[in-house]
């Protein structure tokens, strides 16, 4: 096929950015590894905006960025919140805010399948072409090295699929590392490796060790009511957990220590109410075992989001979200995160704020530089788990992710860090490498498996370089053998 615009991904970002290139005039095609509107964690959720009205902005910024640690971008902060406000009242026709006031109130939490759901209709009505379970392996560039479009697998139909480009916004999402949060099974860093392979820069790959609570028994996480816990570890005694970041840090520690309860009992009658209306799946796995968490105890653990709440990816540029590679442009989580929130989670209302924004600005920048591309030559880019560098031979992915899931996820590894356990983790997850970029390979659906794992491996060793190199404690950062950031 043939588009101006290809945009790789079919989740908030993905749909923010084709819906905004084909109102921008672009012919615009949308591949998704699953089905467009159900793909990726705000599917499974209820999420909230940066909205925010226009005198408070700098206010806004000024509250966030305090708690920065001195990486974030201002400006950038403030373009984000612009773009929000602007862009998202036209989904007031398509998408039932509850009305306060006469008006509708945006600043609450939106109702995930049904946003996905809205938005998968926009950017049909838009005319944009989407191939679901059609999921990219590999970019294709131009001889001067610009992106020129993408191939993949037909996942239902069998066969491969080709799309030229005049250029391509990745809007993939971050990764989990198979932590089992829920809605990231297929967030797997593709993006990332594809962009890379290309020439494409990462930054703030250090800040990828946030952690949200869940039941022991549930991958539903993501919920503000655990705030209103009571704590107490195996032998009954209450953790006293300060607000803020340092919570997950006492957290952390106690499980390391052996198992954690807690009961929501502190939850205002006013959560009680709203939850099964804004996340009406978060009481069913209570309901199924036949607990009430508002009065019974249960066993809870911390789900590792990596760069979904944390907010390293690609570097790219304002004010179009361009990464270093040209035609090739980035939105969303895929995207670093670092110059809107710096070295703090972008989770929850920033993170939607910027696909939102990101999606908007990418694509309406790719739709301008597909009208300056002209045809040419195009050849493919990938490599490690498609072309490998030596050999062909079996790999045992299954044991694979299984490695960079404890490296990428266990607390004593990934939340507590120290050179030592760093330089551990690299070396096995160097070894991986070796093995996955001289051996892996695979043909249809297990090209697709095969990409994937090469792209765990690959995020997991740039998590590791990046936090061995930041020496310093900063933001969700925490280095136990160094020395906290300056103020």
């Amino acid at each position: 096929m043939n588009a101006d615009v290809l945009v790789i991904g079919g989740g908030l970002a993905a749909t923010w950015t084709a819906l905004a290139a084909a109102q921008a005039g672009g012919d615009v095609v949308l591949v998704d590894k699953g089905y467009c509107g159900t793909s990726g964690v705000t599917a499974t959720a209820g999420v909230t905006h940066w909205f925010v009205p226009p005198d408070r902005h700098e206010q806004a910024v000024a509250e966030r960025h305090a708690h920065a640690g001195g990486l974030a971008d201002p400006e950038q902060a403030l373009r984000v919140l612009r773009t929000t406000w602007e862009r998202l009242p036209t989904l007031d026709r398509y998408y039932p805010f509850p009305v306060r006031g006469g008006e509708p109130d945006r600043t609450h939490n939106v109702r995930g399948p049904e946003y996905l759901r809205a938005m998968r209709g926009l950017v049909h009505r838009a005319g944009v072409r989407i191939l679901d379970h059609h999921p990219a392996l590999e970019l294709l560039l131009r001889p001067d090295g610009s992106a020129g479009g993408a191939a993949g697998v037909r996942r239902q139909a069998g066969g491969s699929w080709r799309v030229h480009a005049g250029a391509v916004v990745l809007a993939t999402g971050g990764t989990a590392f198979r932590s089992h949060l829920l809605g990231s099974r297929g967030n797997t860093g593709d993006g990332h490796l594809m962009a890379v392979e290309a020439g494409a820069r990462l930054s703030g790959m250090e800040f990828s060790n946030y952690y949200t609570l869940a039941p022991a028994f549930s991958t539903m996480a993501r919920s503000m009511s655990y705030l209103f816990g009571t704590y107490t570890d195996a032998d009954g005694r209450e953790l006293e957990l300060p607000s803020g970041p340092d919570r997950n840090r006492v957290l952390g520690a106690a499980l390391l220590r052996g198992p954690v309860f807690t009961t929501l009992d502190r939850a205002p009658e006013w959560v009680r109410r709203k939850m099964p209306v804004v996340q009406p799946n978060f009481l069913l796995p209570f309901t199924r075992r036949g607990l009430d968490p508002y009065t019974d105890r249960f066993e809870v653990t911390l789900l590792g989001e990596g760069t979904i709440r944390g907010v390293g990816g690609l570097t790219v540029s304002a004010p179009d979200c361009a990464t270093d590679v040209p035609g090739l442009f980035a939105a969303g989580d895929v995207a670093s995160r670092v110059p809107v929130v710096g070295a703090i989670s972008g989770g929850g209302s920033p993170n939607s704020a910027w696909a939102v924004s990101s999606g908007t600005w990418a694509g309406r920048a790719a739709v301008k530089h597909a009208r300056s591309a002209g045809p040419a030559p195009l050849h493919p880019a990938g490599r490690a788990g498609i072309r490998p560098s030596g050999r062909a031979a079996t790999v045992d992915t299954t044991a694979v992710v299984d490695v960079v899931r404890e490296e990428l996820n266990a607390y004593d590894k990934n939340m507590f860090r120290n050179e030592p356990g760093l330089r551990a983790s690299l070396s096995t997850l160097d070894s991986l490498w070796t093995e996955v970029e001289g051996s892996l390979t695979g043909t249809g659906r297990d090209a697709v498996t095969a990409r994937e794992t090469a792209s765990l491996v690959a995020m997991g060793r740039w998590v590791k370089e990046a936090a061995l190199h930041r020496r310093e404690t900063l933001g969700m950062h925490w280095r136990i053998d160094g020395k906290e950031a300056a103020a």
